[in-house]
């Protein structure tokens, strides 16, 4: 019976934690009681420091004076776009040696010189830039009708500022509306060689009315778009009578109205003609 009045106790007894047991627990789960994990934060850092040296090493190194740029070689024959304007250029955009040389700010540069288009650079080693050059191709003089302001259109339909004294009609629309006057432009050329005239101006105003210069000095004036009475169509009846009513008038016209459905109305050069007198027909009589 004593035996087993002392069991109970002495299991009691091993269930109870000992003093002090988890505080030793936690200190030895502790960063500094775990080596792998500490090599492996060490590692880390070794090597984020030698990539920061080695690229500081680069950066030194490049920014050194020991690949300069010595030459600019321009692949495309210039034909607007003088030597003098090229040199300009090329001093003043062209900034630190092979490597370090901002190809994106040279382009620019280049870019906004008068008559260049396009620029393409590259580097070429081991101490060169190779430049190419897509030059504007003006076909027509341009001024905007908001602010006056002259321009030139390449044959893209877009409008830069260049000086030319080029024989090359003239443009005169609403900004943004190059392009569809150059389309234009083509289109009534076409339709005006039976005349065997030449179209040299070309004005669009911002409600859409067209109008048209030869260079025999007529103006056409076509007006605006109609639903029932269509642009071409009344330029092309024109075209085809005009020869024959021209010879039977035999006056110089300085403007062609075609803004009606059914004809065109004609302003004399000379106004005076409109004020000579005419001859009354011969009355029959009697004797």
């Amino acid at each position: 019976m004593a035996e087993a009045a002392t069991r109970p106790a002495s299991i009691r007894s091993a269930r109870r934690p000992a003093a002090g047991g988890p505080a030793r627990a936690g200190v030895e789960r502790g960063l500094w009681h775990r080596p792998a994990l500490l090599n492996l934060i060490s590692d880390l850092l070794t090597l984020g420091a030698a990539v920061a040296l080695g690229w500081a090493l680069v950066i030194w190194f490049v920014s050194r004076p020991l690949f300069p740029l010595r030459e600019l070689v321009v692949l495309t024959d210039p034909g607007q776009v003088t030597a003098e304007q090229l040199d300009y250029a090329a001093r003043l955009a062209v900034q630190g040696n092979f490597f370090t040389v901002d190809l994106d700010g040279v382009k620019q540069t280049f870019e906004k010189l008068p008559w260049v288009r396009k620029a393409e650079v590259r580097r070429r080693w081991p101490d060169a830039l190779e430049l190419r050059l897509e030059e504007h191709e003006a076909v027509a003089y341009w001024t905007v009708s908001e602010s006056g302001e002259a321009r030139l259109v390449n044959r893209q339909g877009e409008v830069f500022v260049a000086a030319s004294n080029a024989d090359m009609p003239q443009f005169d629309g609403p900004q943004g509306s190059a392009g569809w006057l150059l389309a234009r432009h083509a289109e009534f050329s076409d339709m005006l060689q039976p005349l065997g005239v030449r179209l040299v101006g070309l004005a669009l105003s911002a409600r859409e009315a067209w109008q048209l210069q030869l260079d025999n000095g007529m103006t056409i004036v076509l007006g605006r778009e109609q639903d029932k009475s269509p642009l071409m169509d009344r330029l092309r009846r024109f075209i085809a009578v005009w020869p024959r009513v021209h010879e039977q008038i035999d006056i110089d016209i300085k403007t062609a109205d075609l803004r009606y459905a059914s004809g065109f109305a004609l302003t004399p050069a000379d106004a005076s003609v409109l004020q000579q007198p005419v001859a009354p027909a011969a009355r029959k009589g009697r004797k």
